[in-house]
């Protein structure tokens, strides 16, 4: 090997490891992809969506109603989920009579997929956490059951902001 292409090998080899660098600064600080597993977000997200996910923006300000999080499912962090924020710290959240009720006013819910059938007894979201919700109201494990309930902030990873699969990519409502 001449000392020319000793040079070329080394620039290929730190392009790569400078490449990597980034890619994992990136996933670990910015951005991620997630898939959409299930119909638990339905019409709004579809099973095998790919999504893109901002975990920068929650470093600045908390969610907001109506954003749609990614976060470990609270009985096994190795798992996660998408749901959309429905109450933060100190609302009142409550579904009765196939409505869902944000400190005593009835939502106005475009997004779902059919009105919620059971009751839910109102609740007062605690410290540092948010009540979410499927969009497919009756089929969604989230915030009315016990093993998910309210989601702890620090297991949020992020919004999802983009659907990048199926193409053309779409921002997420």
């Amino acid at each position: 090997m001449t000392s020319g292409s000793k040079s070329q090998v080394r620039e290929w080899i730190e392009s790569i490891i400078i490449a990597i660098v980034l890619a994992i600064v990136i996933k670990a600080f910015l951005f991620e992809t997630v898939l959409v597993d299930g119909s638990s977000m339905l019409p709004t997200l579809r099973d095998r969506d790919r999504l893109a996910v901002n975990k920068i923006g929650y470093r600045f300000d908390g969610p907001r109603y109506g954003d749609i999080v990614v976060f470990e499912y609270p009985g096994n962090p190795s798992l996660i989920f998408i749901k959309r924020v429905i109450g933060v710290e100190g609302d009142r959240v409550e579904v009765r009579d196939h409505r869902v009720y944000l400190n005593g006013v009835e939502l106005d819910e475009p997004y779902i997929n059919e009105k919620p059938l059971g009751n839910f007894s109102e609740v007062v979201v605690p410290p540092d956490t948010v009540f979410v919700l499927g969009d497919n109201r009756n089929d969604s494990r989230d915030s009315r059951f016990s093993d998910v309930g309210f989601v702890p902030l620090e297991n949020i990873r992020g919004e999802a902001v983009l659907r990048i699969w199926p193409l053309p990519p779409e921002r997420i409502h």
